[in-house]
């Protein structure tokens, strides 16, 4: 990505940046989230809800790479992956999503908003 692109979006309200992101993995079918070394996913907690980070670039996710995430692995999750385990893990620890976080915090959504938003997106290409 280009460096001012990048600028730009990190200037965007977190919802213009969930927004960005929704179109972003509905074209390219790709997200990026961080691991621990152990395999675990990175979760953070803020007022008493665990998040998940996602990103929709690589290059987003290694920005955010900070705060005792400098020495976590970044990995590309696909649709299949997000249907196959990702969705279960979320529903089965009372997970949201954060999407997008910058200093720790993007635009936070329910599983089902997030299906919801994603999907109606997806129409949008048929």
């Amino acid at each position: 990505m280009h460096p001012k692109e990048i600028e730009n979006i990190l200037k965007l309200t977190p919802f213009e940046r969930y927004q960005y992101f929704i179109r972003k993995i509905a074209d390219r079918e790709i997200a990026y989230t961080f691991i621990f070394s152990n395999g675990d996913y990175a979760i953070s907690t803020i007022d008493d809800k665990k998040l998940l980070p996602i990103w929709s670039a690589k290059e987003f996710a290694e920005l955010s790479k900070t705060d005792g995430w400098e020495n976590c692995i970044i990995i590309e999750l696909t649709f299949d992956d997000f249907e196959e385990t990702l969705f279960d893990y979320i529903d089965e620890n009372n997970l949201l999503l954060n999407v997008f976080p910058t200093d720790k915090t993007g635009f936070v959504v329910s599983l089902e908003e997030f299906a919801r938003d994603l999907k109606d997106e997806l129409e949008q290409y048929q």
